[in-house]
């Protein structure tokens, strides 16, 4: 199928994901990179809590509180 052919159908509203190899794809900037961070122990007691609280992991609950707090200050993405 030709790009014009498949840009047509996308505009249409039609699926086009069997048109699609996702096999390869992948998601731009969404690359993870390690980094090690040493908290104050008070600080890990603290976050254990709140993870547990919400039922999530201690990396999550940090990846989303700095998520938020860089999106407050508009330097997401």
């Amino acid at each position: 199928m030709k790009a014009k052919e498949l840009d047509k159908k996308f505009d249409d509203g039609e699926d086009i994901i069997e048109h699609l190899d996702l096999s390869s794809a992948t998601r731009p900037g969404r690359d993870q990179k390690r980094v090690n961070v040493d908290f104050p122990t008070w600080m890990v007691q603290r976050l254990d809590r709140e993870a547990r609280r919400l039922g999530v992991p201690r990396q999550s609950l940090i990846k989303i509180w700095i998520a938020e707090r860089l999106e407050q200050d508009g330097r997401v993405g």
